[in-house]
């Protein structure tokens, strides 16, 4: 699978065969580094993801205390990956930048506290209203 920012010039490779977890975080940090209602991430193994290209990172706090690195690229803006504090040996990947329609469905939903009123999810989706900790 490839992933890449909107010109081209950051991108990430994930080997071949390598399942996603995929999260739909609600939260307003997400809602604002997407720049939609929600972001979208497909986790993998950090062994098995490959970045390629100039990256620039942002790092912030997150609601339970650790921290969130963005890594985008500085020509276009476009995050390719996403690094968590909490979960090191995960690289997380925002579904959009695979720009595949197939993709697989979320398998979990967090901080539906921060949910837009009008966003529906499909069944089968584990729920949380806060992160996966309950936190």
């Amino acid at each position: 699978m490839k992933a890449q920012c909107q010109c081209g010039g950051l991108r990430a490779d994930i080997a071949g065969g390598a399942q996603p977890l995929t999260i739909a975080f609600h939260c307003a940090q997400c809602q604002r580094r997407s720049g939609s209602p929600f972001g979208v991430l497909a986790y993998f193994l950090k062994e098995l993801v490959q970045i390629e290209g100039e990256a620039r990172e942002f790092t912030r706090g997150s609601f339970v205390g650790t921290s969130v690195t963005n890594g985008f690229c500085p020509e276009c803006g476009s995050t390719v990956y996403v690094l968590l504090e909490k979960n090191p040996m995960m690289t997380g990947i925002p579904v959009g930048a695979f720009a595949d329609s197939e993709f697989p469905t979320p398998a979990i939903a967090v901080w539906e506290q921060e949910k837009h009123h009008w966003v529906e999810l499909p069944d089968g989706i584990h729920r949380f209203v806060r992160g996966t900790d309950g936190k």
